[in-house]
C-alpha cells in the first residue's frame, strides 16, 4: 500500500470539507450581502439567483459536514451545471471566455464527491455507526 492509497479516505474528507465550505460561504455571502460581496444582497425568492444561493448554502454545508453527502453533492453539481450552461455559456464556448471557471470546477468537484462518497469524518458515518451499535446491544 502506497502513501497515496493509505490516506485516500482522509484526503477525500478534507477535499469534501473544503469544497463544501467554499460553496456554503459563497451562498452565505450572496444571501446576506457579507464576506466581501460588497453589500450586494440578493432579492428573496428571485429566480434563479436566490434559489441557487440557498442550494449553495444548504448543500455546501451538508457536503461539508457529511450529511446526505452524495445527494447534496449531486444537487450542488446540477446547480453549477445549470449556472454554467444557462448563465455563462451564452457569452462564449470555453470557461476562460465566459467567466464560468468556478461553475465548471464546482460542478465537477461535486460530481467527484457524489461518486466517491464522503470519505471519513462524516456525520452520516457516525449515524450509521450509532445505529449498528444499538442493533448489537438489542441483539
Amino acid at each position: 500500500m502506497t502513501v497515496l492509497e493509505r490516506w485516500r479516505d482522509e484526503v477525500l474528507a478534507v477535499f469534501r470539507i473544503v469544497v463544501g465550505f467554499l460553496f456554503a460561504t459563497h451562498g452565505f455571502a450572496s444571501l446576506f450581502g457579507v464576506l466581501g460581496s460588497e453589500g450586494k444582497q440578493l432579492e428573496a425568492f428571485a429566480w434563479p439567483s436566490w434559489w441557487a444561493a440557498v442550494i449553495q448554502l444548504v448543500g455546501g454545508a451538508a457536503v461539508m459536514i457529511g450529511l446526505g453527502t452524495r445527494y447534496a453533492a449531486l444537487l450542488c453539481s446540477g446547480s453549477m451545471a445549470y449556472a454554467y450552461f444557462v448563465v455563462h455559456q451564452s457569452t462564449g464556448l470555453l470557461p476562460i471566455e465566459n467567466g464560468g471557471e468556478k461553475a465548471a470546477l464546482f460542478a465537477f468537484a461535486f460530481v467527484l464527491i457524489a461518486f466517491l462518497g464522503a470519505g471519513t469524518w462524516a456525520v452520516e458515518d457516525g449515524i450509521k455507526r450509532g445505529s449498528r451499535d444499538r442493533e448489537k446491544v438489542a441483539a
